[in-house]
Formats: structure tokens, sequence, C-alpha cells
């Protein structure tokens, strides 16, 4: 019982004596940005993706229909 408190204590601050100066700052907000627009791109190119690919076959197949029908009547 006794740890359990201590470790709950431990892990808990009551006051946090720490400075994060402007440069810090700045840095960490680039870094959180970054990471979170990678995150959003991937999602969004995972999302993409299967449009473009179905976009690509049935450009595909219209121009064979195209093609073919050009050999027929030439």
């Amino acid at each position: 019982m006794r740890l359990i408190v201590v470790a709950l204590l431990a892990a808990v601050p009551l006051v946090a004596q720490a400075y994060v100066g402007p440069g810090a700052g700045l840095g960490m907000i680039a870094s959180l940005l970054a990471v979170l627009g990678a995150m959003l791109l991937s999602v969004v190119g995972l999302i993409l993706w299967p449009w473009r690919m179905l976009r690509k076959r049935w450009q595909a197949k219209a121009t064979a229909k195209s093609s073919n029908a050009d050999d027929r009547t030439g």
C-alpha cells in the first residue's frame, strides 16, 4: 500500500519549476506541427490513393474504347 502511495505522489508533480525559453518553445511547436502535418498527409494519401487508381483505370478503359471505335470506322 505504501509503495502505491509513493508511486502516485512521484507520478504527480505538485509544482513544476521549469522554464522553456522562446527558442526551445518555438522549436517544439514547429516539431509538433511537422508531425501533425505528416500524419494528416498520410491519412489523406491513404484515402485518395484508391480514387486515383480508379480514375486511371476508368481513363484507360475510355481511351481503349475510343481507339477501338476509331479502328472500326477507319
